[in-house]
């Protein structure tokens, strides 16, 4: 999670991103563009490079195959879902054109929504790249309701017609509505389950009679609305508390406030929605091949490698016959993932069967983002850069400008090895705010959740996103409405209910509805 973040070589930006310079330029306006300030009139922090530097080598997690840093309650595909989401929020869609003559995305920007355009780019006639072809009519000369679906490339003892990957051209590019999409194995795979999900969703409106020129505005509508929903109250609501998306709709957003139209706050882009990097894992159990015990784990490198941004899948420019286990034309079948493994879509999963926790939301990130290849250098030192090139202010200033009633104090900073050198520096008084939201969450939600003040950001943000969008569920039907697609408890809808009602759990095992 996080916005214009290289997490690997090769990873992908979309649209514009803000700069200090232009933020500084939007203090007081209602409808500051594509990015604002949630607190404009705050003094920026400044710190220099050396402690920041020090502050971030000692937020490496130095055991991060221990079991006492896992969080439990979290199981590891939220962290990804939170990537998928991330790109689908900061999506940028607006022509060179358009960039040209609006740089600054004040008035010419798509705005920044839970609405899958990551998935739907600009619909059947603007994206027809995405969409399969019509079959019911004009002989397949016009794209239909579905998208398209990839396959991929039998390997080893795993065969059959599986429909397990992205859709790609000839290069292995994928063709999907943002591309940075697969830039991560785990990202990949929650993309193609998305995809799946509008097309069971198009079948089951197709069988229930809907005439087929209105299946894809319907199917994109339900589709989108349970995403918001589930978005709101099984991923939000799991990393800070239940019942604060209730809440704030009942109260009002104190924080994230603008006057028509929503925009991405830096406070937000910059920091609290960082956390996802301390939920990243290093080793992962991905299938019954790749796993502890297997023929090998799945590294968080090894995630990155089977992709088509950051990997080896190259299409047609792969040789042929393939040799695995790269480079590739398509992903190759012993890759295709096992749901179970990273969302709990059993009760509890059989023997063997390893459910993921994502790591605990604190300071502490694994090695592996502490030396990004290349010249990716430390992802903890570029974020805690990137909040002073930004102009964040400090934790304490946030903490108090929310009135938060026990906001951490010097010596709850202070705790721990990391903790030391925030001392050592000063920055146990003048915290950085991605630190301050990863202290707070230690401190304060023992790893397992949010602060306050990260917690009420990061749902107010949420919450303003979907409402500020006039064809999401909250703007045309309200904070009463509820999910109608089959679900475990009926009402609500969670990511396992998608990945159970898309019918897909772990295809390399036969398993399609459990």
């Amino acid at each position: 999670m996080g916005t214009d973040v290289n997490v690997h070589p090769g990873h992908g930006k979309a649209g514009r991103q803000p700069t200090r310079q232009f933020l500084d330029t939007l203090t007081g306006h209602d409808d500051p563009g594509m990015f604002g300030r949630m607190f404009p009139t705050l003094e920026p922090l400044a710190v220099d490079d050396g402690p920041l530097r020090e502050l971030a080598d000692a937020m490496k997690d130095a055991a991060p195959g221990d079991a006492a840093g896992n969080n439990l309650k979290v199981p590891a595909g939220f962290t990804y879902l939170g990537q998928f989401v991330d790109h689908d929020i900061t999506l940028d869609l607006t022509s060179f054109g358009e960039k040209e003559a609006d740089p600054t995305a004040v008035t010419n920007f798509r705005t920044p929504a839970l609405d899958l355009d990551s998935i739907y780019g600009l619909g059947p006639d603007g994206s027809r790249h995405l969409y399969a072809r019509n079959s019911a009519s004009d002989s397949g000369k016009t794209p239909g309701p579905k998208l398209l679906i990839g396959k991929t490339v039998n390997v080893d003892t795993i065969t059959g017609d599986h429909r397990n990957d992205l859709p790609r051209n000839p290069e292995g590019f994928a063709l999907i509505g943002d591309h940075r999409n697969d830039e991560n194995l785990v990202v990949a795979q929650t993309h193609l389950a998305m995809l799946k999900f509008h097309n069971k969703v198009c079948d089951q409106l197709a069988a229930s009679g809907k005439p087929a020129g209105e299946i894809f505005e319907e199917a994109r509508r339900i589709v989108t609305w349970h995403y918001q929903w589930m978005v709101l109250h099984d991923f939000v609501e799991r990393i800070t508390e239940k019942g604060i998306v209730a809440k704030i709709l009942e109260q009002g957003r104190r924080f994230y406030r603008f006057k028509k139209t929503p925009y991405m706050p830096v406070e937000f882009s910059g920091a609290v929605y960082r956390l996802g990097h301390s939920m990243v894992r290093q080793v992962y159990s991905h299938n019954r091949i790749f796993t502890p015990g297997g023929l090998t784990p799945a590294t968080l490198d090894l995630l990155f490698r089977f992709t088509g941004l950051s990997g080896g899948i190259i299409g047609d420019l792969a040789p042929s016959p393939i040799t695995p286990p790269l480079p590739l034309p398509v992903l190759s079948s012993n890759w295709i993932i096992d749901w179970r493994r990273y969302f709990q879509v059993l009760p509890n999963n059989p023997a063997g069967v390893t459910l993921n926790p994502s790591r605990k939301i604190d300071p502490f990130v694994v090695p592996q983002l502490h030396t990004l290849p290349g010249d990716g250098g430390s992802l903890p030192f570029r974020n805690l850069k990137r909040g002073v090139l930004l102009g964040l202010p400090s934790g304490q200033d946030v903490a108090k400008a929310m009135k938060i009633k026990n906001p951490l104090s010097p010596e709850e900073i202070s705790k721990g090895t990391d903790g030391a050198v925030a001392k050592k520096h000063g920055l146990h008084q003048h915290t950085p705010l991605w630190y301050y939201i990863l202290k707070e969450a230690e401190q304060r939600g023992g790893g397992e959740r949010l602060g306050p003040v990260g917690a009420t950001l990061l749902a107010e943000v949420f919450v303003g996103l979907v409402h500020g969008d006039h064809q999401s569920y909250l703007w045309l039907k309200g904070k009463t409405w509820k999910p109608t697609l089959p679900s475990q408890v009926p009402g609500e809808f969670t990511m396992a209910d998608l990945l159970r009602f898309v019918g897909d759990i772990s295809p390399i095992d036969g398993i399609t509805t459990v």
